[in-house]
Order: C-alpha cells, then sequence, then structure tokens
C-alpha cells in the first residue's frame, strides 16, 4: 500500500561532505562529482541531507568514477531508509526494554509529532531486530566482498534513545555501506566487540 500522507518538509539541511579526499585504492585525489539527498525522518525533525558525491578520476584505477558517499551518512540512516537510526533505536528499546505495544509506540510517536504509520512502526522495529541479528551471522558473502575490496574504513556510531537506557552500536564499512556489526550495551558498560 503506497503512502496516503505527503511526507513532511525537512525543517534543516545538513551538508556532509567526503571526510576522505584521496581514492583509497590509488591515491589520487577525488574529485565532487555530484550532490545527492535524502531525507531522512529522526525523533526530533525531519533533515534534508545534501551529500557531497566524490569518485576517482584516475583512469588507470580499479574505482575510476566509482561514486564514494559521505562516510557521515550512515549514521542518520540506513540505506534507502526514510526513518533515522534514532527512530528505530528508540522503537527497539520500547519494544524489548519497556515492552510496548506497536499500538503504543505509535500513539506515542504522534504526540511527540512524529509523521509515521502503524506500519512504519512496525517495520522499524524489524530493521532493529535485522541489525541485532547481525551480530549472530557469519556472512561468507560479506567476507567475500570486503577480501576483494582490500581495506575497509570503518565507522563506529552509538545510538542512545534516552538516558539509562542501552545504547545501539553500530559498526559499518564506510567504503562498501555495509553495516558489519551491532551490538545493544547498557550505557555504562564499557564497549568492546569482537
Amino acid at each position: 500500500m503506497s503512502r496516503r500522507t505527503r511526507r513532511p518538509e525537512a525543517k534543516c539541511t545538513e551538508v556532509l561532505e567526503c571526510i576522505q579526499r584521496h581514492c583509497s585504492y590509488c591515491g589520487e585525489l577525488m574529485w565532487h562529482a555530484y550532490d545527492n539527498h535524502h531525507t531522512v525522518t529522526g525523533l526530533e525533525e525531519v533533515v534534508r541531507l545534501q551529500l557531497q558525491v566524490r569518485w576517482c578520476v584516475n583512469p588507470e584505477c580499479e574505482h575510476y568514477q566509482v561514486p564514494f558517499r559521505p562516510e557521515e551518512e550512515g549514521r542518520w540512516a540506513l540505506p534507502h531508509h526514510e526513518f533515522g537510526l534514532d527512530m528505530i533505536a528508540q522503537i527497539g528499546a520500547w519494544r524489548y526494554q519497556e515492552h510496548r505495544a506497536v499500538s503504543e509506540m505509535h500513539e506515542h510517536l504522534q504526540r511527540q509529532g512524529v509523521v509515521i504509520s502503524p506500519r512504519s512502526v512496525t517495520n522499524q522495529l524489524e530493521r532493529y531486530d535485522e541489525l541485532v541479528t547481525l551480530s549472530l551471522r557469519q556472512s561468507a558473502q560479506l567476507q567475500q566482498r570486503l577480501t576483494e575490496q582490500r581495506q575497509v574504513i570503518l565507522a563506529v556510531d552509538g545510538l542512545q534513545p534516552d538516558v539509562g537506557h542501552e545504547v545501539l552500536w553500530v559498526i559499518r564499512d564506510c567504503l562498501s555501506g555495509e553495516i558489519l556489526l551491532t551490538r545493544t550495551l547498557l550505557s555504562a558498560v564499557s564497549v568492546y566487540m569482537r
């Protein structure tokens, strides 16, 4: 079923640039190729991300004109998702720490001013479950992809929905965009991941 209401307008725009300016394969400077946009609905606001995508201009490089997106994009939302990681972390905390039903979570989010359907709340809960189960699986396909890539650039993001709740830690590879590991830990616990 398609959306019945318009998506809320973004209240602000965040410009995200690539931290890495040189190609990690050949070392040449990557050029600003084009801009892309991604609108993310979070718990606090709707943000429009302006992504400055770069690519290698060295025709000898195996990653010639392969888009390299800003590393920080993955901190905001999962690829191709309209709801932010803060929303996923909050819904997961409500479900597994407070044992709230989807209808309760939906009502609470609407009272906060978040435009979301009950089905989307269920979808975010499923995303949370998928992220947590990532720590349980070993993917030969992922290992092969990272081996072929020959290198990884790791990003670690910790999302704590409320003070005193567990923190959802996400480790991802910036080059492939793959999420490699997620764990939920109490905020007072030091982070140790294998």
